[in-house]
């Protein structure tokens, strides 16, 4: 079968071809960017292997371009990178691999295509593309992965408890390939993930939470997460998400499965955004209710406080996952800390001393938090879906007029610290603090404007209460 090499990318693949018979290396298109363009995805990662030495391939490459790009070369892989039009091109010599039992570091030696379509992980990413003489453009498929792709399957082309033991990451990349391509992983394939889920204890952290990443970021990342879950690797990696699931009754009242919820929550912030950090917040807004959980007589379940105890653990958990440890973490954090404030004003009368301190401590982060709460919905009566969001659209339209006339976004006080030391004569102590905060819920009670002048006055009410004088 020929490949369609579309018109933008043909004088790419015919320069190639052109040096890989100069210097008598066979060379070959291979793996995810075979299978996106067969799967009409775009890709701008483009894998070329030769039976030869891939960083010289690389470099006869660059030197027939105009103007010659920078090769860039990872001597310890053996690999060599450039960039192309907008593509990515990584060139690498064909190799084969054995390995050890108590590591997933390969003994690499060189091969053949055979060789190097046999190490592939997967049916589908192990197809080639000749970008020879004698059959340019010449798919070569030796374990029918374009039948998997027809049948949207995922498999290894080898034994896949081999393939898994071999490199436990692959076992995380099939389920992250199944969610991102809506696949089915084949039965021997996936009983073979619950077999070898121990070995992915010795893989590095930041390589699956990267694994995870891409997950998360799927159109539908329910499907990764009850892979994971179903396979038992989610019970290694994430066993605060596993202990989620399950239903508890007393007195023939249960609560809901809090695992299937929360896999719910981050379908549906999914089909509202992009952000990964606000998916973030899907997946944990509810992780320590497991940890509140309590059944109250005449009034059922109760997870009072998960909200609190779901903030500190956030910090706790994104150290441990590699995740980054700073703004993306904080909002995160605050908005995890926050989740339940939108929905229990929406039960209650609004008052617009509550819609400030909310607005105060959302800050530039509201307009995220209400998308997440319109997500936290999953009841399956639909009265109740739409209760919740009619309430949540007068919530979110309060918001906004009282957002016009307080400019309460990102809002500071208008008196600081170092007014008040200064008006006083004080140094740092704890009046300073009393003062600056009795400012603080003035303006969000609604006692005095988010004026300087009302707030200096209000100081100096404040100071000769507790017995400061002005100098």
């Amino acid at each position: 079968m020929k490949f369609e090499i579309q018109a933008n990318e043909k004088a790419l693949f015919e320069k190639l071809c052109e040096t890989a018979e100069d210097l008598g290396y066979p060379s070959y298109v291979i793996g995810g960017y075979v299978r996106d363009r067969l799967l009409k995805r775009s890709s701008k990662d483009v894998d070329i292997v030769c039976v030869g030495n891939g960083i010289t391939l690389a470099k006869h490459f660059a030197s027939k371009l105009s103007p010659k790009p920078k090769v860039i070369i990872y001597k310890r892989f053996g690999t060599a990178m450039l960039n192309y039009e907008g593509l990515e091109v990584e060139f690498v010599g064909a190799r084969k691999e054995s390995y050890r039992k108590d590591s997933r570091k390969p003994i690499v030696e060189n091969g053949t295509l055979e060789d190097d379509q046999n190490r592939r992980d997967f049916t589908i990413n192990a197809l080639a593309v000749s970008l020879n003489v004698k059959n340019f453009g010449t798919l070569i498929d030796p374990f029918e992965g374009l039948l998997h792709l027809d049948e949207k399957l995922i498999k290894t082309p080898l034994d896949p408890d081999i393939t898994f033991s071999d490199d436990p990451l692959r076992m995380m990349r099939a389920i992250r390939f199944a969610t991102q391509l809506n696949f089915t992983i084949h039965p021997q394939t996936l009983a073979s993930i619950s077999a070898q889920k121990e070995r992915i204890k010795i893989i590095s952290q930041e390589r699956i939470t990267l694994e995870l990443q891409k997950i998360m970021a799927a159109e539908k990342p329910s499907i990764g997460y009850q892979l994971l879950f179903d396979t038992g690797l989610l019970e290694i990696i994430f066993p605060a998400l596993y202990k989620m699931h399950g239903v508890e009754y007393i007195n023939g009242q249960g609560h809901k499965d809090n695992f299937l919820h929360t896999i719910q929550v981050l379908d549906n912030i999914a089909k509202l955004t992009d952000n990964i950090w606000l998916r973030w917040v899907a997946v944990l807004h509810d992780i320590a209710k497991p940890l509140t959980k309590r059944y109250v007589e005449g009034q059922g379940w109760t997870f009072h406080g998960h909200e609190a105890l779901g903030a500190k653990f956030v910090p706790k958990f994104f150290r441990r996952m590699k995740l980054p440890m700073n703004v993306e973490m904080k909002y995160v954090q605050k908005l995890v800390a926050l989740h339940q404030r939108p929905v229990s004003l929406t039960t209650e009368k609004i008052t617009d001393s509550a819609l400030r301190r909310l607005m105060f401590e959302a800050g530039d982060d509201i307009d995220d938090l209400l998308l997440f709460c319109s997500a936290d919905s999953t009841s399956k009566f639909k009265w109740k879906l739409d209760k919740y969001a009619k309430n949540l659209q007068l919530l979110t339209k309060q918001i906004s007029i009282l957002e016009e006339k307080d400019r309460l976004r990102n809002w500071q006080p208008p008196i600081s610290g170092d007014l008040i030391m200064k008006t006083f004569g004080l140094s740092p102590c704890k009046e300073v603090g009393v003062i600056k905060t009795s400012i603080r819920e003035a303006i969000l009670d609604g006692e005095i404007q988010n004026d300087f002048d009302q707030a200096f006055e209000f100081m100096l009410r404040i100071a000769k209460k507790i017995g400061i004088k002005p100098l």
